[in-house]
């Protein structure tokens, strides 16, 4: 365990972050002073597991002695005698992404123990071959380095593996997937696999289907006016995001109407929500009515239901107008002592039933 922490310390970079290097040293040598038994049994050369990968140091790895590569059969044992299995995989790891992470974790996976070495090109090696990327080759190391499988790191890793590389970093298997690589060969059918492969140091390891950077990169440029737009709204100027002046002021101005348009979709869920709740509103006041104006109904027949008796009286008492029986009008009576006499049952007597003075009255008139 001390002998790994001290390869670790001497392949530190010189040109590395003073800070990162002092807590990469710090958290090392706690592990090595409180690390538990079963970790310093299982996982004794796992520290990528607690702190990043290593850097490799540009002269090699020398200091781990006589490079003497071990078979498969040895690599396969749970303990190799001498030292864990060295294996290398290499790549750009632009926009580092889950399908890296997969291959690396294969490539750990490989053999029982397993010490994990990941060479990453410069900018310069891989604009020249392959092309532009979107990360600096200093992005593509750190982000190379946090991956959990990793254990060392090659910074300006060589395009194409010749026998001097794989000596100076003791290299025993090369981890690749098996379909050939032909960029940077000047041939189609070419592969820079292929004198790997020849010597019986190539290890296959399978792509993850639906993820790639080159697929990453075609979902950005598919929705690229959705991300310039986002950008911008974020604070992004047109000179960072690399468009006009006019097609920035088109993007803002569609931006605002896009929030307008949010805004009034808004209004609208609450105006729907608010008529709806006055709506319930007005039914449940409407029942609420209901049951009221039943119950007044009610109590009033309970307290007037007795007046019943007099209902032709009433009427008869509200029409005063109306013609008796024998087509006599009715006696000059004022419609209030009418009313009230025909009320109380002391009916006047009309003009067929007048008294016998009066009918005397009458004749001494006429004489």
């Amino acid at each position: 365990m001390s002998q790994k922490i001290s390869a670790r310390k001497r392949s530190l970079p010189n040109n590395s972050d003073s800070e990162d290097k002092s807590g990469g040293e710090v958290i090392a040598k706690k592990i090595s002073k409180k690390a538990k038994p079963e970790i310093e049994k299982e996982d004794e050369f796992q520290l990528a597991l607690y702190v990043p990968a290593l850097l490799a140091d540009p002269e090699g790895s020398s200091h781990l002695g006589e490079y003497k590569r071990v078979t498969k059969e040895e690599a396969m044992n749970v303990r190799p005698p001498h030292r864990p299995v060295r294996v290398y995989a290499d790549g750009i790891y632009d926009m580092f992404h889950s399908g890296h992470a997969r291959a690396l974790m294969q490539a750990k996976k490989l053999f029982p123990h397993t010490y994990l070495i990941v060479g990453v090109c410069s900018d310069e090696l891989t604009h020249k071959l392959k092309g532009r990327t979107v990360m600096s080759e200093w992005e593509r190391y750190e982000a190379v380095r946090h991956c959990r499988y990793v254990d060392e790191v090659v910074r300006d890793a060589p395009w194409s593996l010749s026998p001097e590389f794989l000596e100076k970093h003791r290299i025993d298997f090369v981890a690749h997937d098996d379909i050939p690589y032909n960029a940077g060969t000047g041939s189609s059918s070419g592969d820079v696999y292929a004198h790997i492969k020849e010597a019986g140091m190539f290890c296959a390891t399978q792509r993850t289907e639906g993820i790639s950077t080159s697929d990453v990169i075609t979902r950005i440029v598919k929705d690229y006016d959705m991300y310039i737009r986002r950008n911008l709204d974020r604070g992004y100027t047109a000179k960072e995001l690399n468009i006009s002046y006019m097609r920035e002021k088109k993007i803002v101005v569609q931006n605002t109407m896009d929030n307008v348009k949010a805004k009034v979709k808004d209004m609208g869920e609450k105006y729907k929500t608010v008529v709806k709740n006055l709506d319930d509103r007005r039914q449940e006041v409407l029942e609420k009515w209901r049951e009221k104006s039943n119950d007044f109904v009610r109590n009033f027949i309970q307290m007037y239901g007795t007046m019943n008796q007099y209902k032709d009286q009433i009427i008869e008492a509200m029409s005063p107008g109306r013609t008796s029986p024998n087509g006599e009008g009715p006696r000059s009576l004022s419609p209030t002592l009418w009313a009230r006499s025909s009320f109380f049952g002391n009916k006047p007597e009309l003009s067929g039933q007048v008294s016998r003075e009066d009918q005397d009255s009458d004749i001494s008139d006429e004489e």
